[in-house]
């Protein structure tokens, strides 16, 4: 299955590539960093990345921003809010919200790779108030209560 997604590229967007999958059975588009000059993270710090990229994703779906597991393993570095949400109404210029959990400063340069993008379908809930809830086995036990 597949759907259309308009992207407009903005000004800084340049030569960039557009986010491309890298391979046949890709779920996640990747998509680069649009500076013009280098972004240094510190460790601990977070930096909203411009993309250089607008897109009207199409009713009934989302864009996921997710981090890339390399740069995770490799340096820590990560999509604060993954998955990071683009709304189907929203019009503004895709920022990557990077975090470096990692003990060393990373630098975001131009053109990097900095996360993938996966199109996925929503459903919107209609919320149904009742005084109780049907029971279940697990009932009401959260974190850990199913074991390790």
């Amino acid at each position: 299955m597949s759907v259309t997604l308009s992207v407009q590229t903005l000004p800084h967007f340049g030569d960039l590539k557009l986010p491309a999958y890298e391979s046949p059975g890709a779920a996640g588009m990747d998509i680069a960093a649009a500076i013009d000059s280098d972004i240094v993270i510190a460790p601990g710090a977070r930096h909203a990345v411009p993309t250089g990229l607008a897109m009207a994703v199409p009713d009934g779906h989302e864009v996921q921003i997710r981090p890339r597991s390399g740069l995770a393993l490799r340096h820590g570095v990560t999509v604060a809010n993954a998955p990071g949400t683009i709304d189907s109404d929203y019009r503004g210029e895709v920022k990557i919200i990077l975090i470096n959990l990692g003990e060393s400063p990373f630098t975001v340069s131009r053109g990097m790779r900095i996360a993938q993008m996966v199109v996925a379908p929503v459903i919107q809930a209609r919320l149904a108030r009742v005084d109780r809830l049907d029971a279940t086995d697990r009932g009401d036990g959260g974190f850990g209560s199913t074991g390790v």
